[in-house]
């Protein structure tokens, strides 16, 4: 690399406001990450059941649902700056909530089901306002690369968030980890607070049904987003097995909350050092070819993983796996921010973060349900060889997304 391109490489970090959110960005994802250990083993504890696991995804996701487009319309009417810190004030007392749940010795998981579908709601809120800043926080010459860095600062957190979660579950318990998740959610509003940058609105239609669908209405007219979209849609859907993690953890692995921890954090370690490699040396040419292939290795990482019953052979499995991901991620997000007009960007990210929570908290649940009829092993393997699948079909119905050479000038 020469001096020139790690000069390049750096320079987001010359921005005041993008450092600053960074470090917000920081402290919310740990906040998250810490936070969702503690649920699933409490959880998994309480019940047994693979089932009640999936409900957890499905209570974040259903909420997510109902209200992301609307979620996305503020981000393009109201300052984003404002509407993250309201969101993130609000997890702030989900996690209150749970460390309630925990000293109150509640033990209906339903309590817990019911705070994850407010703290879904304000991710609807909070989801497409934070993706629309980043192009106010950088020129966009620089915007790949802080694709990049916000994707290396979410990985980071992923990485420390759950083995700092199972360790402190170990240590303080249940109750120590939503003390510790308040703490981050209080600092990341104070960061969000700090910034100077002012949104404002982006919009100046007049809010109407048709403005509310528009976002969907631009993604469908846009095949290169449409794909790229719809491909992590499916493909996460139909791979994921996060919620299953505890099962692996105390009954295949046979490891405790450290354990589950390191399971949760080791997909974050591949993505983060993707992510660290992509912000030095962004995608380059022939970008599309590069997300099918992505998100097949994808498959076949979490493949291994499904029928592994080894502790480091799992760990590896899912390192590559989010390694893969991480790949896919920046092509997508780039794809989104780069053909999609400033006033529009907080409906369309709505879209895809609508997709991904539909990948993610769905996935969940469909995990957990087909793991409560055939078992956890059988539940991550078919999946797996879904996504093999998704990617096949998609390659061929998706030409478009096939030739998409470099990001930066690909075109509305």
């Amino acid at each position: 690399m020469t001096a020139l391109d790690a000069t390049s490489s750096r320079s987001v970090f010359r921005h005041r406001d993008f450092r600053v959110f960074q470090v917000a960005r920081l402290c919310a994802v740990l906040a998250v990450q810490i936070e969702s250990v503690a649920i699933g083993w409490q959880v998994y504890e309480l019940t047994g059941s693979a089932l009640a696991l999936g409900y957890t995804g499905l209570a974040q996701f259903l909420p997510f649902l109902a209200f992301s487009l609307l979620g996305g319309q503020m981000a393009d009417r109201v300052d984003r700056r404002a509407i993250i810190a309201v969101c993130q004030g609000v997890m702030l007392l989900c996690s209150l909530l749970l460390l309630i749940f925990t000293l109150g010795h509640i033990r209906d998981v339903r309590f817990v089901y019911g705070v994850l579908v407010l703290f879904g709601t304000a991710r609807a809120f909070y989801a497409p306002a934070g993706s629309a800043l980043t192009p106010y926080l950088v020129p966009r010459e620089e915007l790949t690369r802080a694709v990049a860095v916000n994707s290396t600062t979410w990985q980071m957190a992923s990485i420390a968030g759950p083995a700092v979660g199972g360790l402190l579950y170990g240590w303080l318990g249940a109750a120590g980890v939503y003390i510790t998740s308040a703490s981050l959610c209080a600092l990341t509003v104070g960061w969000i607070l700090s910034l100077k940058v002012r949104t404002g609105s982006a919009s100046s239609e007049k809010l109407s049904f048709a403005t509310l669908v528009a976002g969907l209405r631009f993604v469908r007219r846009q095949r290169m987003l449409l794909g790229s979209i719809t491909l992590d849609l499916f493909a996460v859907l139909m791979g994921g097995a996060v919620a299953l993690l505890p099962i692996y953890a105390r009954d295949v692995l046979h490891t405790g909350p450290w354990g589950l921890g390191l399971l949760r954090g080791a997909p974050a370690v591949g993505a983060a050092l993707v992510a660290v490699f992509l912000a030095l040396r962004p995608v380059g040419g022939r970008a599309g070819w590069k997300m099918f292939g992505a998100v097949a290795i994808f498959g076949l990482a979490t493949l291994v993983f499904g029928v592994s019953r080894s502790l480091p052979l799992s760990l590896l499995a899912l390192a590559v796996a989010g390694a893969a991901d991480m790949v896919s991620v920046v092509v997508r997000h780039t794809l989104e921010l780069v053909a999609t007009p400033d006033d529009m960007r907080g409906r369309v990210g709505a879209v895809n973060l609508m997709c991904i929570g539909a990948s993610n908290e769905l996935g969940e649940f469909r995990a957990g349900g087909l793991a409560e009829s055939v078992g956890a092993v059988h539940a991550v393997v078919a999946g797996a060889v879904g996504t093999l699948v998704v990617v096949a079909l998609w390659a061929w119905l998706f030409p478009e997304l096939r030739r998409v050479d470099h990001l930066e000038s690909a075109r509305r």
